[in-house]
């Protein structure tokens, strides 16, 4: 029951940690400037990983699509792969968490639904690790940027994507740790509970086989004891 718990536990975890990294992808705000005018009128400037935005005081955007994948920076194209793979590693665990947890009646054997629930607990380590991985080499462009003197363009800051993507990184790691530490228990559980039971059923065995050979041993006198007592109530 314990262990069944602990994974419900994980399961929510690394739902919550996916559903974040993956609303990640369409956000806004991964990195933020504002530029305040002379009198009242401002300009918000945005990017992600798809466009480049500038927002004014009246709440009209005008985006620009990144043009060509192939002129694109390093690091954004990395950071695209990494969280579209993230996407992807959670949706596997997911399905695989949906097989391999005690709570559900697929899988197979209890050893089957095991191996799958670590193989389930690894999906969402590593997306973990994509997600945080994309998420801290943005936020390290857009810091060096920051605080390079002889950076003359325009200076941007850490959008609210970025905190996102932190914080469902550490659910989905968290989360596939616990899965695979529930899969390490339940080993545990089988092992010590089928090793019993053979010593049972051998100690049983033990006891039967030495009852056997007492009476084996124990039957000749006995039959000779009880037939001195049958020839003499013949002879009365």
């Amino acid at each position: 029951m314990g262990s069944m718990a602990t994974e419900i536990v994980a399961f929510l975890l690394t739902i919550s940690g996916w559903i974040l990294v993956s609303s990640t992808l369409p956000t806004d705000y991964w990195k933020v400037s504002s530029v305040d005018g002379t009198v009242i009128t401002t300009a918000t400037f945005w990017s992600n990983l798809w466009k480049t935005c500038v927002t004014d005081s009246t709440g009209v955007s005008n985006c620009k699509d990144f043009p060509s994948m192939l002129a694109l920076d390093a690091y954004i194209q990395v950071c695209r792969g990494l969280m579209i793979s993230a996407v992807c590693l959670g949706f596997f665990g997911a399905s695989l968490a949906l097989v391999g947890m005690k709570c559900t009646r697929i899988g197979g054997s209890e050893t089957t639904k095991a191996r799958i629930t670590c193989l389930c607990g690894l999906h969402f380590i590593l997306s973990g690790i994509c997600s945080i991985t994309a998420c801290s080499l943005y936020a390290h462009r857009i810091t060096s940027e920051f605080f390079d003197p002889l950076f003359v363009k325009q200076k941007f800051e850490l959008g609210a994507a970025l905190f996102i993507g932190w914080a469902g990184s550490v659910l989905s790691i968290l989360g596939g740790l616990i899965f695979c530490f529930s899969m390490t228990e339940g080993f545990s559980i089988r092992e010590y509970s089928y090793n019993g039971a053979t010593s049972v059923i051998s100690t049983r065995t033990k006891i039967t086989k030495t009852n056997k050979s007492t009476k084996s041993q124990k039957d000749p006198s006995d039959q000779m004891f009880s037939g001195r007592r049958f020839g003499r109530n013949a002879y009365v």
